[in-house]
């Protein structure tokens, strides 16, 4: 085959007349009067999307909790049978509620705000014209135009269709395509894989059933939440934990002590309410609160809240290459002539195809801004490109009466194996360049069978449509009945920008040891070329995907010793995200084309880009509205903040919690007095553990996350709980011999807090590292504000504390500073022995 010379796209040649061709009649949709009717009558598509829950939901969730009806109780019998101090801890959790549900609520605007933006806007056909509009605009009867890549937003009937595939698998779990023609049935929640056309909306809002369950698959589907099922897990074993607790201490006070009645109540309630963590719901709550809000600052839209926790323990990222590390646009550089193909007719061809689709792809579009149509060709038969294909056809009645079919697609699947231009295909791969092959077909394109759809040409990885393959290993020549004995005619050269921003970012999971695989439909050497200029490590080591067993731990293998993998099918795909997770990895998957869909919605995270198809944006759990890959890092960032502080502010509570418990078995078990009233607790808890709980959760953290939360944090919390009850009881116990007398009971309260408080701080200095300027001062006011209170008289008397005498006080301090040293041995044997 002689290969012709390297021509630049953009030299002119003399135009041809075009040649003005009827064309068929189209439906004109309602008309502007319809359209009011039927707003008036109610037949409106009035389901609403929405990205996060009501407000009436967020108020909900953060009043009518099972620990809020425990405090409501407590604090309603303390403001009849105590002094206001003692009911201080019903006041702080009416200010906690309200602070949740400010911020959830802020949360919730900001959600909404980015929804409405990357909300999908169908293309409705009304008194002839074409325009986008609301989802929630649609009217029953509106005629609804499809592309590649649209999701179909309610019920209908196909009206129009040109090679029209439509993807049902999110409702019926078919994974093949629907070829559509007039008269079908559309399913809302269903997409366009290939080809176009309209359909007529039939049940619109909710009676669009389908619709009600496509959304719900794909926006409401919670992401697994260690976190979350953590913080649960916790809670239950601690509302176990209470209800015997709690019985022996109301035993204790009421029936043994036989002391004042609302004295013994008060000093009861006192012992209750510091077993329930409730701010701990509260502070995680805020943290992924202020995460939405500081990430929908950067344009990225958390579409369900766990995400981002979900983001920050993924050790592998997929990545698409178009459209994620290169930008969506392409250039045509120039073509190559095969066969003594003629420069002039070569250009009427290539103009002619990229005319014959009304809503080009970027690779096609490029091929449309480089050659106009200036044939005059009528297109006869439109075959819409395939992944399964990697080619799409076009067959045209030419001016002069003679009619030919044309196919444009990947050179390595459209040639047979050793064909002599392959070879210059490959050099050019090996720049990084992308080539398509034009050839004329020998047969009709009729004979085409419709595989699983997608919507980029030739190499298939658009950048608004994912990646995709022929099945095999030879070209499509061999099994393709339209591709066999095709002439090749000419190569188009395409050239691709790459984002500025991917290197920094392929940089920064290679620093946190997180692994990018480069999953593309392209040929493999031009995706490693493309990775290579990025600096991704193992770049050039490319594996083509018609290569990989299908065996799954065969799969994982090669997933795990490769970087870079091209010829990718949509259900390779997503067969490789579940050979990694089948490895134990936790995968994120980003992607912005429709063959994306199914592998989005298997990955524990699905990520798309704001300019990607409306199937993908509505199965990711995050979408990327600025269509920057270099916001993913910022996602992780806020994702490790969330999971670092809150196991930092859940140990913080839960040695609370154990101290709680076990100071109230260790009274109802000696049968004395428990040493504080709730005004003390009230304190304490507000000074080692709620301020400094508030700063903490909402602090910078770039601690990688770690599994196990529940696990690692009763590693820290059972044994430091358990030594701060230990010093304080010991404490209070010794206290009681010493002081003998009427009033003694406050001397001995007042050691016993002193101890606490100091056992507390140490634990809270331990979890407050590394220290940082704003992390000593937040310490060291919290000690100054308990020694304004154990110094300044009217507050003595306010929390009913004052320390009586030098030796006692001194002895907690002593206690106190023990403990505090048993503490700081088990968390370095935690660490040492748990490093994970």
């Amino acid at each position: 085959m002689t290969q012709g010379p390297y021509i630049d796209a953009g030299a002119e040649l003399d135009p041809v007349h075009p040649v003005e061709l009827p064309r068929p009649a189209r439906a004109t949709g309602l008309t502007t009067a319809e359209v009011a009717e039927r707003v008036a009558n109610g037949e409106v598509n009035d389901v609403p999307v929405r990205s996060s829950r009501s407000t009436a939901d967020i108020v909900r969730a953060n009043v009518f909790t099972r620990f809020n009806a425990i405090i409501g109780v407590l604090w309603l019998i303390m403001l009849f049978v105590a002094p206001v101090q003692d009911s201080l801890f019903g006041y702080v959790i009416i200010a906690n509620t309200g602070i949740g549900i400010i911020q959830e609520h802020r949360a919730k605007k900001t959600l909404d705000g980015l929804a409405v933006i990357g909300e999908a806007k169908p293309t409705v056909r009304r008194d002839g014209t074409a325009d986008e509009v609301s989802t929630s605009d649609l009217v029953l009867g509106d005629l609804i135009e499809l592309g590649p890549g649209d999701k179909v937003v309610v019920d209908g009937e196909t009206v129009e269709a040109e090679g029209l595939e439509i993807d049902e698998s999110l409702l019926t779990g078919e994974a093949d395509p629907v070829h559509k023609k007039p008269g079908d049935p559309m399913m809302s929640g269903s997409f366009v894989v290939a080809g176009g056309g309209a359909f007529t909306a039939t049940r619109v809002g909710r009676e669009a059933y389908a619709a009600q369950l496509a959304d719900e698959a794909s926006r409401f589907t919670l992401v697994h939440s260690e976190l979350r099922s953590g913080i649960s897990t916790i809670l239950k074993y601690v509302t176990w934990m209470m209800v015997p607790t709690a019985a022996g201490l109301i035993i204790s006070q009421l029936v043994h002590e036989r002391h004042d009645l609302k004295d013994s109540i008060a000093r009861t309630v006192g012992g209750i309410t510091p077993m329930i963590p409730e701010g701990l719901v509260l502070l995680t709550s805020i943290a992924f609160a202020i995460g939405v809000i500081r990430l929908g600052r950067k344009q990225c839209l958390v579409q369900e809240l766990p995400a981002i926790e979900g983001l920050a323990r993924v050790d592998v990222v997929c990545l698409d290459k178009t459209g994620t590390l290169t930008e969506g646009g392409m250039n045509v550089t120039g073509h190559r002539l095969l066969g003594g193909a003629d420069e002039t007719y070569v250009r009427q061809v290539l103009g002619a195809f990229g005319a014959s689709d009304p809503r080009p792809n970027a690779s096609l579009q490029a091929v449309v801004d480089a050659y106009p149509d200036t044939s005059g060709w009528r297109c006869t038969r439109a075959l819409p490109f395939s992944s399964a294909r990697k080619y799409s056809g076009a067959a045209f009645g030419e001016a002069d009466g003679e009619t030919s079919a044309w196919l444009l697609g990947a050179p390595d699947v459209l040639l047979p194996e050793g064909d002599p231009a392959l070879r210059e295909v490959g050099r050019l791969n090996e720049e990084g360049l992308r080539v398509l092959l034009l050839a004329r077909a020998a047969g009709s394109i009729d004979d085409a069978d419709g595989g699983p759809g997608d919507t980029d040409e030739g190499d298939g990885d658009g950048p608004d449509r994912g990646a995709g393959t022929g099945e095999g290993t030879g070209a499509g020549t061999d099994h393709d009945p339209v591709t066999a004995g095709a002439h090749p005619t000419a190569l188009v050269v395409l050239e691709q920008r790459l984002r500025p921003e991917a290197a920094d970012t392929l940089a920064y999971f290679a620093d946190q040891n997180v692994a990018a695989k480069v999953i593309s439909g392209d040929n493999a050497v031009s995706v490693g070329a493309v990775a290579a200029k990025l600096g991704l490590d193992g770049a050039t080591d490319t594996v083509d995907a018609r290569q990989l067993p299908a065996d799954r731990e065969a799969m994982a293998a090669s997933l795990d010793s490769h970087s870079v993998f091209g010829r990718v099918s949509p259900q390779q795909k997503r067969d490789m995200v579940a050979a990694l997770q089948s490895r134990g990895h936790t995968v994120a998957m980003t992607g912005d084309g429709v063959n994306d869909v199914l592998a989005l919605k298997d990955a524990d995270i699905g990520v798309s880009m704001g300019s990607g198809s409306e199937a993908t944006r509505a199965v990711a759990q995050i979408v990327l509205l600025n269509n920057s890959f270099a916001t993913l890092p910022s996602v992780v960032a806020e994702g490790r903040r969330v999971i670092g502080n809150v196991t930092r502010v859940a140990t913080l509570f839960l040695v609370k919690t154990v101290y709680s418990v076990l100071l109230a078995i260790l009274v109802s078990c000696f049968q004395i007095e428990y040493p504080f009233l709730p005004r003390h607790l009230t304190m304490l808890s507000t000074l080692t553990i709620g301020i400094p709980a508030f700063f903490l959760a909402l602090a910078p953290n770039k601690e990688r996350a770690k599994p196990h939360f529940v696990r690692r944090v009763l590693r820290y919390s059972i044994p430091c709980g358990t030594i701060a009850a230990v010093a304080t009881f010991v404490a209070y116990m010794i206290a009681r011999h010493y002081y003998v007398g009427a009033g003694s009971l406050d001397a001995e309260t007042s050691v016993a807090t002193l101890t606490l408080f100091l056992v507390s701080m140490w634990v809270l200095a331990i979890i407050a590292r590394p220290y940082t300027w704003w992390r000593v001062c937040l310490v060291l006011a919290m000690a100054g504000a308990f020694l304004l209170v154990m110094v300044v008289p009217a507050l003595q008397h306010f929390f009913a504390l004052k320390l009586v005498g030098a030796p006692m006080p001194w002895l907690g301090v002593a206690i106190a500073a023990v403990a505090s040293g048993g503490i700081e041995l088990v968390w370095r044997w935690v660490d040492r022995r748990y490093p994970g």
